[in-house]
């Protein structure tokens, strides 16, 4: 098929969004330059501000635009996130420049998910170039570049949520978010996650009683009680599901004592639990319940979910799958094969992300499409740059074929 967009065009835009710095709480010099880059294209765009004061305090930006026909049609929702992980330590490649070598591109986010990002801007400012001026087109096209889904909260899409951005939750048909699924699930590109596992964080706290470490017998040790605990949650088989495999708690970090010569009185284990289908902050808080009764601990036991600091959210992500055989996502297979010359493989995603808002809680027909490649959130990140650019190509004639031939609608 004809290349409508050059790949050198990908590489030049997706190199400079490696060398913009930003990484979570840190977006605006990029979220200026996309919005920017969008208006100088003749594409729809505007700045999304929000404000999160109780956890955070947060002032964020998300970049924010609509393509509207003004004819009944298909909505079709795209989108992707301009932030970063923090700069670690180990890089061997200028990790701001965007350097090019043996057809990767190595840059803090330069996989996750500016590869995506730029694929979504190219695609959207092609069909705006060819569709939006005349009108040949039906239905909508929505699109959300958003801030902090690496933070702790995703706040970027919940706000978007939350203010009734482009009424997403009510209209959009199917969403296509270009998170690198071949990267992530380390299936062959092109790869399409069909659905996510969710998750939850949440603190077992132990409150136990101080001695002192000589005679530790009159003490109630609650760095033991923890430990005990874990062991117990560590032996109740996971949950399982069909699509999305097996649910994980995970402990992430333990704290406790401290003291020069005293028995801790006090301990706490942070724990993360992937979840599948079916899983909520009930059946989760049942495990620890089951794992302490069988610990038989002398402390005193609380156990504390995370809380989202914005309203309607609980906290947590939540877990999904889409129908296999959707019309949507068969038009998405038929057009990555068109492109990429091959079929396209499947998976589902093992961790979360903002797709577990926009396809778990507001129950959008949801996919990860994106590109392949390697380091993610570690030294060296790097992304394969042909399969960035088919994604792209990819997106775009997706769209356009969804939103511009229309069986039985000629004005289309």
């Amino acid at each position: 098929m004809e290349k409508v967009i050059p790949r050198d065009e990908y590489e030049t835009l997706l190199k400079q969004l490696v060398q913009i710095q930003s990484p979570y709480f840190h977006e605006d010099d990029v979220m200026a330059f996309v919005c920017d880059w969008f208006e100088k294209k003749g594409v729809p765009a505007e700045i999304h501000t929000f404000y999160e004061p109780k956890e955070t305090d947060f002032h964020g930006k998300n970049v924010v635009g609509i393509m509207d026909s003004g004819r009944p049609g298909p909505v079709i929702y795209l989108g992707g996130h301009l932030d970063t992980v923090q700069l670690c330590n180990g890089w061997t490649k200028p990790p701001y420049e965007g350097v090019t070598e043996d057809g990767y591109m190595y840059g803090v986010g330069a996989l996750d998910m500016k590869s995506g990002c730029a694929a979504i801007m190219l695609a959207v400012a092609k069909f705006a170039k060819e569709h939006q001026a005349n009108g040949s087109f039906c239905g909508k096209l929505i699109y959300h570049l958003v801030s902090d889904e690496e933070g702790p909260y995703g706040l970027g899409t919940v706000f978007i949520i939350n203010d009734n951005i482009h009424n997403v939750a009510k209209e959009a048909d199917f969403a296509i978010i270009a998170e690198p699924s071949a990267g992530f699930a380390k299936v062959p590109h092109p790869c399409v996650c069909l659905g996510a596992r969710g998750g939850y964080n949440y603190t077992i706290k132990v409150y136990g009683k101080s001695a002192h470490a000589a005679t530790p017998e009159l003490g109630i040790n609650a760095m033991v009680d923890a430990s005990l605990i874990v062991g117990e949650l560590e032996k109740i088989p996971p949950e399982t599901d069909e699509k999305l495999g097996s649910s994980s708690p995970c402990v992430i970090a333990m704290h406790g004592g401290g003291a020069a010569c005293s028995v801790p009185d006090y301990a706490e284990v942070e724990i993360f639990h992937h979840t599948v289908r079916g899983e909520t902050k009930k059946t989760i808080k049942d495990r620890v319940d089951k794992a302490i009764k069988a610990a038989n601990v002398r402390s005193r036991v609380e156990v504390v979910f995370r809380q989202s600091p914005a309203e309607g959210f609980d906290g947590g992500f939540d877990a999904y799958c889409i129908d296999e055989n959707g019309e949507y996502l068969k038009k998405l297979e038929s057009t990555i094969e068109k492109v990429c010359g091959k079929p396209a493989n499947t998976a589902y995603f093992q961790s979360i992300g903002d797709f577990n808002h926009i396809g778990g809680k507001l129950g959008i027909p949801t996919v990860l499409f994106g590109a392949d490649g390697d380091n993610f959130h570690s030294s060296d990140e790097r992304v394969n740059l042909t399969s960035g650019w088919e994604v792209a190509l990819s997106i775009n004639e997706f769209i356009s074929d969804v939103l511009c031939n229309q069986e039985g609608k000629n004005e289309c």
